[in-house]
């Protein structure tokens, strides 16, 4: 999605609610060596896939969960990162309280994971291909995760604290483990791994609950400097001052993958289980699963949602008790069910979402250029418009920013083979510098 702090009071906060799909490989195949739904294609190398052989839905729904992070973080952006994703603000009134609303209730944290899940299903992708072709994929994964990793850890500090790349690069290490686990597994496993988290959350709750009332109320004092801060670095100091806040912020985040790290490596084994079964290659053989993910599976998370905004629609900052923690719970629920709702949706209307696909191809590179514009526009070293954009502005101008990037992306790639960052990502993995214009040779 989706990073915090090592308190407790703070670890459910999840910054940052991005990642990017990974990109296959071209091997030589036959349709019998290849799990039912993966194509047959034509060459022997293991390098950077053709445009021609991509999964065009893979790159929609990539497009998808972009413009639903963007429509996500835009709060993180243009305030307090500690104060986002806590709710529907009570201060906000009128059109502005409809608007951050609709994002609590439809948005926050059901594109996060789906994004988390569309890098499972890269990875299984990859890992199909690359076995087929004979090739070390281990080796070959792990360069791809460490360039990941790299840029992930620069995006935090030079950028953006909100970050998830260097989560979900982290958490590709560990993906690693699970290449050989059986097909039929992987989403019983990856809905243990992301329940896992939410009943974490309850069992910090108890915790907390047992405190001592002074130590809860220090927790919540700390929880307000800390806002302090970033208030302070990022909304009126120099880039140099929002770069130090960036490094405390990262080494907090760090310590919410406790709860953070169980629900994307959840998410992205059940995006292998999509990869590896077919499903999104070949939807038409999976009619039913897809049905019961819209009509079953997206109205019962929302009901779920419903059900945690009336236990509790704004959450204090600091605040972390059983209240709060089941909150949470429920809301991490929720945004499985409507994840899985919105995959299933995006599947439905590929071919009318096709427009999305430039924006997806180039996810990552799209990803940090929110970043750019965002923290230039809202940042105190920029424009200095942090808190004062009202919520349904801040829509609109996401939505604006989201449609540019969707044109943008459409004239480089017919230009380019990659997006830019996409081109140094594949150079580091491996490890040769691919074509980049469209009419280069090799």
């Amino acid at each position: 999605m989706l990073q915090t702090t090592a308190r407790p009071a703070r670890a459910v906060f999840v910054r940052g609610a991005a990642g990017t799909g990974v990109r296959a490989g071209r091997v030589a195949c036959s349709n019998r060596a290849l799990p039912r739904g993966t194509r047959a294609l034509s060459t022997t190398v293991f390098q950077p896939i053709a445009a021609s052989e991509r999964i065009a839905t893979l790159d929609v729904l990539r497009g998808l969960a972009l413009l639903g992070i963007l429509l996500m973080n835009i709060e993180a952006f243009s305030g307090p990162l500690d104060l986002s994703f806590t709710g529907i603000d009570p201060h906000w009134q009128g059109i502005d309280r409809w608007a951050d609303g609709f994002v609590y209730i439809f948005v926050q944290g059901k594109f996060f994971t789906l994004f988390s899940l569309l890098f499972g299903a890269g990875f299984a992708v990859m890992a199909q291909r690359a076995e087929v072709a004979g090739r070390d994929f281990t080796r070959f994964y792990l360069r791809r995760s460490l360039a990941l990793l790299g840029i992930g850890l620069l995006h935090a500090v030079l950028l953006w604290s909100g970050d998830i790349l260097t989560t979900y690069a982290l958490l590709s290490f560990v993906l690693l483990a699970f290449r050989e686990a059986p097909r039929n597994w992987l989403p019983v496993l990856g809905a243990a791994a992301y329940l896992g988290a939410a009943a974490l959350m309850l069992l910090l709750g108890m915790l907390i609950a047992m405190m001592p009332a002074d130590a809860q109320a220090g927790q919540a004092a700390s929880a307000l400097v800390d806002i302090a801060a970033q208030r302070q670095a990022y909304g009126h100091g120099t880039y140099l001052q929002a770069v130090a806040q960036r490094l405390a912020d990262l080494r907090s985040s760090l310590g919410a993958l406790l709860i953070v790290g169980p629900q994307v490596l959840g998410m992205f084994l059940i995006g292998a289980w999509f990869a590896r079964s077919g499903a999104i290659a070949q939807p038409q053989q999976y009619r039913r699963l897809f049905a019961r993910l819209r009509w079953v599976a997206w109205p019962a998370g929302l009901l779920v949602m419903l059900l945690s905004v009336r236990l509790l629609a704004s959450i204090a900052p600091g605040r972390f008790d059983m209240q709060t923690a089941t909150a949470y719970a429920l809301t991490a629920l929720a945004g499985l069910l409507m994840c899985l709702g919105y995959l299933a949706w995006g599947v439905r209307w590929s071919a009318r979402l096709q427009w999305l696909a430039p924006a997806g191809r180039m996810a990552l590179s799209n990803y940090l250029v929110q970043s750019l514009v965002c923290t230039l526009v809202f940042y105190g070293y920029g424009l200095g418009r942090f808190e004062q954009m009202g919520r349904a502005w801040q829509l609109l101008f996401a939505l604006v920013l989201f449609l540019v990037q969707v044109v943008v992306s459409g004239w480089w790639l017919q230009r380019f083979r990659f997006g830019p960052v996409e081109w140094l990502w594949r150079a580091a993995t491996y490890l040769q510098v691919p074509p980049m214009r469209r009419d280069a040779r090799g």
